[in-house]
């Protein structure tokens, strides 16, 4: 059976030569390797030659010289995505799925991002809108947004015709000539350190009934953010939320909860887009004036907490992709 194309990175049926395939063993252990004829696999418990799985079906068990056995499969998109080159830190999956459903990210929806990153979030989204949608990515920094071109075109095995990435600031990218019509956006996605300095331009590309979501690090972040939407009006009471994920072990009678979790990533908030000229009714419960002083914030990444990429490592990573 010949493997069936479903969609950009989406295959059904057997190995293929230049197919991205995931091996575990007997203790979960993972390793991801591109099959090519003629090549070898070699582990510390014996080799394989690729050729034991092309034209084989997924889920082929395949056994080294020493006799250690693989499961081999294609990666989930959550797999490529915590195993992929990276600059900037990655949209956990369990974030980008609340994004992809709480945003309501539908085929053929047109979406706007800020920032690109390393391009995991992208993935989802492009998967989202489907070839007939559109994905306008915006990132400020040349070096992240080629390794998100490159791991978006590896995910998918080549351009998606749904994604626009450009290179600038979102405002540059939103307010500019070749920026969206107003009211042209059904959705935005804002992944960034000061997502409330961007809402001007948000409001003028989203469509009313259209939806913000916003990815924030900190609870600082998180206030700022929600008070300046109160103030900016033209958009529904935001919602936030945080989610956390804890797996169990399972063994006969020993069932418990896993020692280690994926506690917190990020928080998420969510409004929509009123209608031109319409004022949401008024909150009965405000925060006090005066909370705090804005313009007394220095919004760095620094500040923040966040690691700091050195062009250094984002050099090494950029040069690793190619050579690969």
């Amino acid at each position: 059976m010949k493997a069936e194309v479903t969609g950009a990175g989406e295959r059904r049926g057997v190995f293929r030569a230049g197919d991205r395939v995931q091996l575990s063993d007997a203790k979960g252990r993972l390793n991801t390797i591109i099959l090519e004829a003629g090549k070898v696999h070699h582990t510390h418990h014996g080799s394989f030659p690729h050729s034991d799985l092309i034209g084989q079906p997924e889920g082929t068990v395949v056994a080294t010289s020493d006799g250690l056995e693989f499961v081999a499969l294609r990666p989930l998109l959550a797999d490529f995505v915590l195993s992929m080159p990276r600059g900037a830190t990655v949209v956990y999956p369990k974030d980008a799925g609340q994004i992809v459903q709480m945003a309501d990210i539908y085929p053929g929806a047109r979406v706007v991002e800020a920032g690109a990153g390393s391009g995991a979030l992208s993935c989802s989204l492009l998967r989202a809108v489907g070839d007939g949608g559109y994905l306008l990515s915006a990132e400020r920094r040349p070096e992240f947004a080629t390794i998100a071109r490159a791991n978006v075109e590896a995910w998918f095995g080549g351009p998606h015709p749904a994604w626009d990435l450009r290179v600038g600031d979102l405002s540059e990218v939103l307010l500019g000539a070749a920026g969206p019509e107003e009211g042209s956006i059904d959705r935005v996605v804002l992944d960034m350190l000061a997502p409330w300095e961007e809402i001007a331009g948000v409001s003028r590309v989203l469509a009313p009934g259209g939806v913000l979501i916003c990815y924030v690090a900190t609870t600082t972040q998180l206030s700022r953010l929600i008070e300046t939407l109160r103030a900016a009006g033209g958009f529904t009471e935001p919602a936030a939320w945080e989610s956390m994920v804890r797996g169990w072990h399972v063994e006969g009678l020993a069932v418990r909860p896993d020692h280690r979790m994926i506690g917190h990533t990020g928080f998420l908030v969510t409004t929509r887009r009123l209608a031109p000229g319409a004022v949401a009714p008024e909150r009965r419960r405000r925060p006090a004036p005066g909370a705090y002083d804005p313009e007394a914030l220095e919004w760095t990444p620094e500040a923040l907490g966040e690691r700091v990429v050195s062009g250094r490592k984002l050099r090494r990573v950029i040069g690793q992709m190619e050579r690969e």
